[in-house]
Order: C-alpha cells, then sequence, then structure tokens
C-alpha cells in the first residue's frame, strides 16, 4: 500500500502520541500567474506535545526543502507522502520548508487561467485528504489545531482565508507588487477545513447581526463571471439560514465572518470551510434557470452552513463517522430550506432525487451502513455517495418523525455545548439525543445506522383484509395514503398513521383506487403500488395535488421499472402521458432524467432506437406545447436537446433552434445551444466548423469545455480512438476537460464506435490506478467503464486481480453490478 493511503490504525496511534497545539502555514503565490511555474515555497510550522521521539507529517508535493525539528536541522526523509521525524522531545516546534504543485484535477490548491481575461485564479479543496497538498500537517480530522495562514500573493488580488486579515504588508519584489496578508489564527480546526482563496474575485458584502453579534457576509467569483452573479439571493439564503440555525442550535455561530466563493473547475458541489465556504460555479446561471436549479443552490449554501456546527464545531473522530456531519447536513439542508426560505418545496425534492440516489447505492455490492467501517483513506474518498448523505439524512427525518422535532433539537444543542471544538463518534451523539427525547436510541442505531439495504413496502389486499409487507423488516413510523378517482381526478381521502416493526403487519384499511404507502416520506424505504393504485396513476397521476405525493408515486415506478418489475415501455406510457402536466421543476427534470436512462440501459436492443425515435419526438411535442417562458419549458428544451443526441429524428428542428427559430419565449442560452449542437454533432449533422463558430460565441471556460466534449462527440472511429487514448494519456487534461473527453467518447451510446476498446479498459485501470490522483483514477474508471452485454470481461478482471487495491475493486464491482442489472432487466421485457 502507497504511504500517501493513511490507516485508521497508524492515525489514531499518532494521535495517541501527539498532542498538537498550533500550525503557521506560509504560502508564497507570487509565482501563480506564470503557467510555466509548476510548484509554490510552502512552509508549515507545527507546535505540539509528544510522547514519542519519532513520527512523521504528511505531505504531496514536488520536495521537501528543510527540516528543523528544534531549532535543529534534521536530514530530510522524505518519501513522495511523508516526511519522517526523529529526535522529538516533550514539547516540539517543527518548521518544514517545501515546494507544493499546483493542481489542475481540483484537489489540494488548484491553479484556474480564465480563457476569457486570461486572469489567474487559485482556490483549495481538501477533503478528506488534500491539505497536505500545500502544507505540511498531521492529516486526520481528530488532531485539531489553531492555524495561522499567511499568504503573499500578487497586489491587488482578494487574498481570503477561514479568519479575517489582521495585517497586510505591500513590497516589490523583482518588478512585481506583492502583498502579503496574515490572517487570524483559527479556532481549533482540522486540517481537511482549512482554505485559502486567491485572485482578481469580484466581491459582493452584506452583514447579518444577532443581538449584539455581527457576522460579515461576502460572495465571490471570477470576474469574468460577474454577469451572472446573483449575489442578492445568495446572500439573501445565507442570511434566513443564519436566522434559522441560530435559534435552532442555540449555539452563536462560532468563525467570526461568513464568506462564500464560487470557483471554477471544482470537483463537488461545496466544501464546508468555516468562514470561507467554496461553490462550484455551476452555481451561478449563465443563462435562464429553473426554480428546481435555485432550490437546489439554496439547498447546498444551508447545508454547508449546517456544517459549521455539525462538522467543523464537532468533528467526527475518524472517517467511520462521516455521517455525522453528512447526514446532518443533508437533512438540515432540506429541513432549512422549507423552513427559512421561499422554497418551502424541498422535500419534494428530497424525496424524487436525493433518496434516488440513497436508493441506488444501497443496491450495490458495495452498500455499507451509514457508520461505515474506513479502514483507510481511500476507503474515505469513495464514501461520500448515497448512503452517507442521502440515506443518512432519510434515517434522520425518520429520527425526527419517531423521537419529535423539539427532542432532536434538543439533543443536537446538547451535543454541541458538550463537544464544541472535539472529536466525537457515534456513541458521542446517541447519548444526548436518548437524553433529550428519554429514548433509548441504541436499538434505533443498530436498526438503522449499522445495518444495510433497505426495506421494500408492498399492500396485499384479501377477503380477510389488508397485510403490509415488509422485506429487510425493520422499524417504521409511516402513514398510508388514501386516495379516491373521480371524474379522472385523484382526491386525498385520508392518511392513517401506523407504526412497524415485523414483515407481516395486518392492517385495517378502507378501499380505496390509490393506497400510498409512506405517503408523508417519513421513512426511508422503496415502495410498491399494488395493480389498482398502478390503474389509478397511470389514468390521473398529474391529477395528485400534492407534489410530494406525485414525487412518491414516480418514485414507486422507478424503483419498480428499474427492479424489472414494471416493464419500460408501461413504465414509459406513464412518462408520456403525464410528463407533459408536472408543474413541479425538480420533478419533471428527474422524470425526463430516468426515462432515456430506461430506454439506453433497460430496453432490448431490438426495441431502443424506436424508443429513441419516439422519444425525441415526445420531447419535441412537449417543447412546442410547453407554456412560454415557464419551467416546463426550458426543461423540456433540455430534454430535447439530449434526445436528439441520440436520435436525429428532428435534427432539422435542432439546428433551427440554434439559428434563432425557436418557440417563444425558450431562453437559448449558452449552455443549451451547446447541448443541442453536441446533440448535432454526435448525429453527423455538424462538425468542426460549427463547433469553431460556436466557441468563438462563448469564448468561456464553459465554452472551451463544451467544445471538448462536442468535437470528441464526432462519430467516427478515429475521433473516438482519439479521446479514448487523451482520456488516458494526456496529463494536461484538467478535471473537467478529462469529463468532457469522456462524454464525448460515449457520446450517442454508439457502441459499435468504441466496443474495440473493452478489453484494453481492463489493461489500463490498474496503471491509472497506481499513478493518477484518486479523484482523476475514479473519473476514469467509472466514466470508460464498458456497457457490454456480458460481463464475462470484468469477471475476467475480478479474479484475475484478488489483490488490487480495494477502493479500485470497490468502483469495479459497482460498476458490474450497474451492468449486470441493466441486463437483468432487459432480459425481463424480453419475457
Amino acid at each position: 500500500m502507497s504511504t500517501a493511503n493513511l490507516t485508521r490504525t497508524e492515525t489514531a496511534a499518532r494521535s495517541a502520541s501527539i498532542d498538537l497545539h498550533r500550525i503557521r502555514l506560509e504560502l508564497d503565490l507570487s509565482g501563480a500567474v506564470d503557467q510555466g511555474q509548476t510548484g509554490f515555497p510552502t512552509s508549515s510550522t507545527l507546535e505540539f506535545d509528544a510522547t514519542t521521539d519519532a513520527t512523521w507529517v504528511d505531505f504531496l508535493g514536488e520536495g521537501v526543502q528543510s527540516v528543523m525539528v528544534n531549532g535543529q536541522p534534521q536530514e530530510v526523509r522524505y518519501d513522495g507522502a511523508r516526511i519522517a521525524l526523529r529526535g522529538l522531545t516533550a514539547h516540539n516546534t517543527v518548521e518544514i520548508r517545501a515546494t507544493g504543485a499546483y493542481s489542475r484535477s481540483g484537489e489540494g490548491l488548484h491553479r484556474f487561467l480564465d480563457p476569457v481575461d486570461g486572469k489567474t485564479y487559485l482556490y483549495t479543496h481538501d477533503e478528506p485528504a488534500d491539505a497536505r497538498r500545500f502544507m505540511a500537517c498531521f492529516e486526520q480530522p481528530d488532531m485539531k489545531a489553531a492555524i495561522t495562514v499567511v499568504v503573499t500573493a500578487p497586489a491587488g488580488w482578494e487574498v481570503r482565508s477561514n479568519q479575517s486579515a489582521v495585517s497586510r504588508r505591500t513590497e516589490d519584489r523583482d518588478g512585481a507588487e506583492l502583498q502579503t496578508v496574515q490572517f487570524a489564527p483559527t479556532l481549533p480546526l482540522s486540517s481537511y477545513l482549512v482554505c485559502v482563496a486567491a485572485g482578481p474575485y469580484v466581491r459582493a458584502e452584506a452583514e447579518w447581526t444577532r443581538g449584539e453579534q455581527r457576522v460579515p457576509l461576502a460572495a465571490f467569483c471570477r470576474a469574468s463571471m460577474a454577469a451572472h452573479f446573483d449575489a442578492d439571493e445568495i446572500l439573501r439564503i445565507t442570511a434566513q439560514g443564519l436566522d434559522f440555525f441560530a435559534d435552532a442550535f442555540a449555539f452563536p455561530y462560532p468563525w467570526g465572518k461568513y464568506d462564500q466563493i464560487f470557483v471554477p473547475e471544482y470537483n463537488i458541489g461545496a466544501m464546508e470551510n468555516p468562514g470561507l465556504v467554496t461553490f462550484t460555479e455551476s452555481y451561478l446561471f449563465r443563462g435562464a434557470a429553473t426554480r428546481a436549479q435555485r432550490q437546489a443552490r439554496a439547498n447546498t449554501i444551508l447545508h454547508e452552513m449546517a456544517h459549521m456546527w455539525f462538522g467543523d464545531l464537532v468533528t467526527m473522530t475518524w472517517w467511520d463517522d462521516l455521517w455525522l456531519k453528512e447526514s446532518f447536513a443533508d437533512y438540515m439542508g432540506a429541513h432549512a430550506s422549507a423552513a427559512a426560505t421561499e422554497f418551502t418545496e424541498a422535500w419534494v425534492s428530497f424525496a424524487n432525487r436525493r433518496k434516488a440516489w440513497a436508493y441506488t447505492q444501497d443496491q450495490l455490492p458495495s452498500t455499507h451502513p451509514i457508520v461505515a467501517d474506513i479502514p483507510d483513506l481511500e476507503a474515505a474518498k469513495l464514501n461520500f455517495d448515497g448512503i452517507t448523505y442521502a440515506k443518512g439524512a432519510a434515517v434522520l427525518k425518520q429520527l425526527v418523525a419517531f423521537v419529535g422535532e423539539e427532542a432532536f433539537f434538543a439533543g443536537a444543542r446538547a451535543y454541541f455545548t458538550k463537544h464544541a471544538y472535539g472529536n466525537t463518534t457515534l456513541e458521542d451523539l446517541l447519548t444526548e439525543l436518548s437524553a433529550a427525547s428519554g429514548r433509548d436510541l441504541r436499538g434505533w442505531a443498530q436498526a438503522w445506522l449499522q445495518t444495510t439495504g433497505m426495506s421494500t413496502l408492498s399492500l396485499e389486499r384479501g377477503a380477510d383484509g389488508a397485510v403490509l409487507r415488509q422485506t429487510d423488516p425493520r422499524p417504521h413510523r409511516l402513514q398510508i395514503g388514501l386516495y379516491d378517482l373521480r371524474s379522472g381526478q385523484l382526491a386525498l381521502r385520508e392518511r392513517i398513521a401506523l407504526d412497524i416493526v415485523d414483515e407481516r403487519t395486518t392492517v385495517t384499511l378502507p378501499d380505496a383506487d390509490l393506497t400510498l404507502l409512506n405517503d408523508g416520506d417519513l421513512t426511508y424505504a422503496k415502495v410498491r403500488l399494488d395493480d389498482r393504485s398502478l390503474q389509478a396513476v397511470e389514468l390521473a397521476l398529474s391529477s395528485l395535488a400534492d407534489p410530494l405525493a406525485r414525487a412518491l408515486v414516480w418514485s414507486a415506478l422507478w424503483n419498480a421499472t428499474r427492479d424489472g418489475e414494471l416493464s419500460v415501455a408501461r413504465y414509459l406510457r406513464v412518462v408520456a402521458a403525464h410528463a407533459p402536466a408536472e408543474t413541479d421543476a425538480a420533478l419533471l427534470g428527474g422524470v425526463l432524467l430516468n426515462a432515456p436512462f430506461a430506454i439506453g440501459h433497460y430496453l432490448p436492443d431490438a426495441e431502443r432506437a424506436l424508443a429513441r425515435t419516439a422519444w425525441a419526438e415526445a420531447t419535441w411535442s412537449a417543447l412546442e406545447k410547453a407554456e412560454p417562458h415557464s419551467d416546463s419549458q426550458l426543461i423540456w428544451a433540455r430534454a430535447f436537446a439530449a434526445a436528439a443526441g441520440f436520435d436525429d429524428v428532428r435534427h432539422a428542428e435542432a439546428a433551427a433552434l440554434l439559428t434563432g427559430v425557436a418557440p417563444a419565449g425558450l431562453p437559448l442560452d449558452p449552455d443549451l445551444r451547446w447541448a443541442l449542437l453536441t446533440a448535432l454533432v454526435t448525429t453527423g449533422h455538424a462538425g468542426a466548423e460549427e463547433i469553431t463558430e460556436e466557441q468563438l460565441r462563448d469564448h468561456t471556460a464553459s465554452g472551451r469545455t463544451a467544445a471538448l466534449a462536442a468535437a470528441a462527440s464526432t462519430p467516427t472511429a478515429e475521433v473516438r480512438a482519439a479521446a479514448w487514448r487523451g482520456a488516458w494519456t494526456d496529463l494536461s487534461l484538467t478535471n473537467d476537460h478529462l469529463d468532457a473527453t469522456i462524454a464525448g467518447f460515449g457520446a450517442g451510446g454508439r457502441r459499435d464506435l468504441i466496443s474495440d476498446f473493452d478489453a484494453e479498459y481492463f489493461e489500463r485501470i490498474g496503471a491509472a490506478w497506481a499513478e493518477r490522483s484518486i479523484e482523476i483514477a475514479s473519473r476514469l474508471v467509472r466514466g470508460l467503464y464498458p456497457d457490454a452485454e456480458t460481463t464475462r470481461l470484468v469477471d475476467a478482471w475480478l479474479a484475475d486481480n484478488p489483490d488490487a487495491p480495494a477502493a479500485l475493486r470497490r468502483l469495479i464491482g459497482e460498476q458490474r453490478d450497474h451492468q449486470q442489472r441493466a441486463i437483468r432487466v432487459r432480459a425481463a421485457q424480453r419475457s
């Protein structure tokens, strides 16, 4: 195992012998604008007590120049990941001077050159263990320290970190005007939460006050994105969130200021660095945005804000308890959105989209308990998944239904008070929640947090009454909704609340046209519709007034389809009948992703072409009929562009849209234009000339990335082969550009152009895992996995590589499971 892959056992031993107090980090970013400079000077001074005479410090960079221990130079013992320390005493000061490497993968200190204006932007991203790419540190969450950050950068740049600046001096160095900014020491902080951003970002400011507490608010983005920067809404949601959490947690916001910065080429949605939260620029909308997109952004803002308490103030001891921050933040994002902002429908999106992620993840062979067994960092990296986030949040929603909201928040407040600035495990939280609720929650934790899988709920009606069945029995608190079908409309008659534990529960239920299990979405379980209910929703799904009820029905239909219990043809008929009338943007967007996925993966080959033609026609028809300027119109336009990349029956209409011949009210923003053009390229109706023209129109970072994807989508064996080679071997590709290349390689589902590479994939993955960062390697493994008709090749690789890294085998096993599910469901259609 590489020494970069830290284990739980060795880090626990290190923290037992080291008591870390303070870190001073000095970064010299004065040369960042010179793209020829691959690295930057970094100096870390660590003050700690020790009960051992030897340990190591983590660092991933270009090199280490010097190591000083208690004022004495030591020989540099550096293996590329660890710096060995010797001769430690009871009290130690260690100074390490090194050279970090600018990142192009979104890990560590990422450097971005804006093609619009040639300006350079920097930001850090550390989780779970990439602070060591720009600072020498003890890279584990239970070794917290007060961290002082000092940054030297070009004058005129915004330079930000977790705390406010306390001093700033300027100098002229070799004709360059520089600034050196020192920030106040942080409160005790884990290394993965250290954040630095520097560049000519533009700023918007506000202030939040509560009594005598004043919190400066600021939001930042690149200068070339300023026209798309709706800072007023972002800062309004921020203030609403701080109002909500101040009351809910009764623990004042502890981190001083609240900066939020939107950065390019970001690997995730956002990161909760206290005082300087980073977000993907995808949340800055270059054109029209649906309410669902704005709601998702608000949810993310509030998710990260919840982390200021769950994760930053109180931090898990090791990544086993990652759920202690992510599950709570995911729950709080939806809860606070619904309670404190205009997006009162947040739980609808959660029920339909977030839980779909959890259900998918929980059926993979790599499923794990919410409280997971995380032996090392590679395992930790892969556990930022649907179990830890969405299933954990759904289970917390069940817990709130079980103990009551008042007891839940009382337990959280006691937890923060008792463990502020410390590290915790599951037992610490259960102690406080049990005390607040008056219930011993260890049995609940065993049933929900320490097991895998999910229950599937179904109803059987017979002459002797109704029986509610659940597979994989667990305790559930839920509601059953009874709906009547009258004049083509489904109307709620009543909801019946009950608790179930056993595999079979006899229930007294009046007759109903639609019997909706888990109405209100209180528990985490897949739901099946009985035959009568299925017939009712086929007729009248879109007439259900409650969007949450519609979300649960759409979810039930999709789960049954991907489990092979509902035919794809029947599912598509429901979509065709009711999606055009769906008024919730989040629900409509989800359905319009699921339907083409079902066509591409779950229909037999012989039926796929006709279904794709029908889908392209359906999306075009719905687009033509959609209300002008509506969310539905924009969502259908995006669905049409996606469909046009698989079937060219409406290629003339797609081309006409690009010339401006569009339905009234449809905004042809750059992203939609690229989607339409890429569809035309993929189907052979456009090429290099049109791509060049579009890139001249959209000379931005997003336009450059889209152009790469469009070019790689060209339907020739030569272009696809070049994309294949580039993905594996072109080390200059950034994270975003790698994704674009992979997307182009597989565009249009053209297996005839790419199947010759199936065997080569399995020859390459081992070296890619060993030589590339885990972020980049994971994208290659997932994105280029061959969607063949059999699992023969993957089965052979798994058999021949039993000693491959566990994280790599996990990824391959997950892709195999997706492939096997598709094969199995296709077979079910034929039978």
